[in-house]
């Protein structure tokens, strides 16, 4: 039995059709595959003044110009009184005789005297040589260890610190007009001011190799052990 096919059923006018289907889903397929493989970068710009570029300013100096030349100097007339010849002048007598009957006085330099003195109430802050107690800062400290009694009132109330006091320095190495400038209590003030009085002569201080007043700083530490 001879087996019939519908014309329906034949798919050979039909087979291009389908080729070119197949080809436009291929093609399809490889653009979205390469759109899909695309990485798109967004870039935010949050400087925008990073984008502006770096004006240079320019400034056109003028050409340097030639100074201009010195004016001309003013022409100095010189104006000449003509005194005609019968004019008449003061006569000017001139005596050109010595005086030989006078003496001469020679008058020598002017003697100002003595230099003034520097007064002797002056008080020297600072000097040349400063005054120095007899056998230098050591024995000065050894003198107050020595000498400083310290009070019994003082004691039993705990009381301690340091005593600054300034005293004047003669020229005879004296020491005159103890005070104190910085107090801490007022038997340690007068304990201090009585060791001071009690120190022997000084060295006095020296200005221009002269003995001068020299007004002194001296601390006394009191401290209980």
């Amino acid at each position: 039995m001879d087996l019939k096919k519908s014309p329906n059923a034949t798919l050979e006018d039909k087979k291009f059709l389908y080729l070119l289907m197949g080809l436009v889903m291929v093609l399809s397929l490889f653009y979205i595959g390469l759109e899909w493989t695309k990485s798109v970068t967004v870039y935010d710009i949050t400087d925008a003044a990073g984008l502006v570029e770096e004006q240079i300013e320019i400034i056109q100096t003028a050409p340097e110009l030639p100074p201009p030349p010195p004016p001309p100097a003013p022409e100095i007339v010189e104006i000449l009184n003509v005194v005609e010849n019968d004019v008449e002048v003061a006569e000017i007598k001139i005596n050109t005789e010595d005086d030989k009957d006078k003496g001469v006085v020679i008058i020598g330099p002017v003697s100002t005297g003595p230099a003034i003195e520097e007064e002797d109430n002056v008080v020297f802050q600072v000097v040349e040589t400063m005054p120095s107690f007899p056998g230098g800062d050591a024995a000065l400290f050894k003198f107050l260890n020595d000498n400083v009694k310290y009070p019994v009132i003082a004691q039993e109330n705990g009381i301690q610190g340091r005593v600054i006091c300034q005293f004047v320095v003669n020229r005879d190495g004296s020491i005159v007009d103890v005070e104190v400038v910085r107090s801490v209590d007022p038997s340690l003030d007068k304990e201090a001011i009585r060791v001071i009085k009690s120190m022997p002569n000084w060295s006095p201080g020296k200005q221009r190799g002269k003995s001068v007043r020299v007004k002194y700083t001296l601390p006394v530490n009191f401290r209980l052990q």
